[in-house]
């Protein structure tokens, strides 16, 4: 999953980045001002954007009003000090997901953070079944065939998200823009790289793959499409 977090507070955004990197493999971009963040929020496919409100040059408000305005379907949740009801209210009336208050629990902005990202893959339980494949992505736990199965931090990323999307074709290009956060270094046949290290550890021949590949398409997690 990849998050864009646009917050003036670079202790705040900072700690943020280090639990949804750190602990839940995520990648995250971080914006300082409403100019840079719009901007970003318009031209990435982000799975999750965290929006302060009062942001310098163009503010929090009127960015989630242009990203709704230009159909942009993207999950917000706002994270601000502002506390008061009409605040809360016009944030959610503008058009965010989930409106959280400061100072903050990290653990319960994580968990909604995971909400929001499952409901807009249409995933109400975090656990996700598929082909005797079993993904907790609350608890980031992988279970295949019974048994566990140990995953790096990129590993488990792209499982996830293929996972989230589970049935459908994927296309390289769409795992790079959701895997890596801007500026990252990565190579052309990463994917490739990834995706034969989770076939590896999945187990692979045609009574257990799990990850087909469709030649110049992608990669499907499950039943091929029909």
């Amino acid at each position: 999953m990849r998050v864009l977090i646009i917050e003036d507070e670079i202790k705040i955004a900072r700690n943020i980045t280090r639990v949804l990197d750190g602990e839940y493999s995520w990648a995250v971009d971080i914006s300082t001002d409403g100019e840079d963040g719009r901007h970003m929020a318009m031209t990435n496919p982000y799975d999750l954007i965290i929006l302060d409100l009062g942001l310098p040059k163009i503010n929090g408000i009127e960015i989630l009003r242009d990203l709704r305005k230009n159909g942009k379907t993207t999950p917000v949740l706002i994270l601000t000090a502002r506390d008061d009801t009409q605040d809360i209210v016009q944030g959610l009336e503008s058009g965010s997901d989930d409106y959280m208050v400061k100072p903050f629990d990290m653990r319960e902005l994580m968990a909604r953070c995971q909400a929001l990202v499952r409901r807009s893959y249409s995933r109400v339980d975090p656990v996700i079944k598929i082909a005797g494949l079993s993904i907790n992505t609350a608890k980031h736990q992988v279970i295949y065939r019974k048994k566990s199965v140990r995953l790096s931090a990129m590993e488990y990323r792209l499982l996830e998200y293929l996972a989230m999307r589970a049935g459908e074709v994927v296309s390289k290009a769409d795992i790079v823009e959701h895997l890596y956060s801007f500026g990252s270094e990565n190579f052309s046949n990463v994917v490739e790289v990834y995706i034969c290290s989770l076939r590896k550890k999945l187990g692979s021949g045609q009574s257990g793959e799990v990850i087909h590949t469709l030649r110049n398409q992608g990669y499907v997690l499950g039943e091929l499409p029909t």
